[in-house]
């Protein structure tokens, strides 16, 4: 009687532990993903472009056919 309650603490304690273990694989796969997209941040470098409305060719060509 004695030996079988020891098996069963053992099985007890072994599948807290899997659990806990389980538990952590799993917050740290969604935590560290987060943590290394937010470090991937690369600072654009600024362009030199003008900003607003652009007269392009296609702005011009689209005027040209309404007019039409």
């Amino acid at each position: 009687m004695k030996k079988q309650k020891t098996d069963l603490n053992h099985d007890r304690r072994a599948f807290v532990k899997k659990s806990a273990m389980a538990t952590v694989g799993v917050t740290a796969a969604t935590v560290i993903p987060g943590a290394a997209l937010a470090s991937e941040a690369v600072p654009k470098p600024e362009s030199k472009q003008q900003k607003g409305y652009q007269l392009t060719q296609h702005v011009v060509d689209y005027y040209k056919s309404a007019a039409s």
